[in-house]
């Protein structure tokens, strides 16, 4: 049993943002900054609505919520009005699939990075699967970062 009416509850729902969450976005924001990533830009015109696009690498960029994208770590499901919650985080997911093999379709890389990523401590692995998508003109620059300690030579 829900806690809020019906119209309280969609009140409250209606406030929930989809930009600019400080656990997802702008933390990874942060990060681009923290390790001098350039030519980034957030929320292009592009099908799916990448949280941000660089645009000249054609690399679509999204942060995924654990709970809303069903992160197989840490998503969990709600005890109240199951049904309704198993079929939005199914259309969510599946909605995923279909933006990925469009975006492919017309030539970008898809990124998409867990909530859970964007933390200090997982950091390094997210800097090497960016570095895998990069390749070798970001493995120069982030040789070039990481011997200097965060300046650029």
């Amino acid at each position: 049993m829900d806690v809020f009416g019906k119209s309280k509850r969609s009140q409250v729902m209606s406030r929930v943002r989809g930009h600019g969450n400080k656990a997802t976005e702008l933390a990874l924001i942060k990060f681009f900054r923290r390790h001098r990533f350039t030519g980034w830009s957030r929320h292009r015109p592009i099908f799916g609505n990448p949280d941000f696009a660089f645009p000249k690498l054609r690399l679509a960029v999204f942060v995924d919520g654990c709970f809303w994208h069903g992160c197989p770590r840490h998503a969990t499901q709600p005890a109240t009005n199951r049904a309704f919650w198993q079929k939005k985080l199914a259309r969510n997911r599946a909605r995923d699939r279909v933006v990925n093999r469009t975006l492919r379709q017309r030539g970008w890389i898809i990124l998409r990075i867990w909530q859970h990523e964007l933390t200090r401590r997982n950091e390094p692995r997210l800097l090497l699967r960016i570095h895998r998508i990069f390749g070798s003109s970001f493995a120069r620059n982030f040789e070039m970062v990481s011997t200097n300690q965060g300046e650029v030579a």
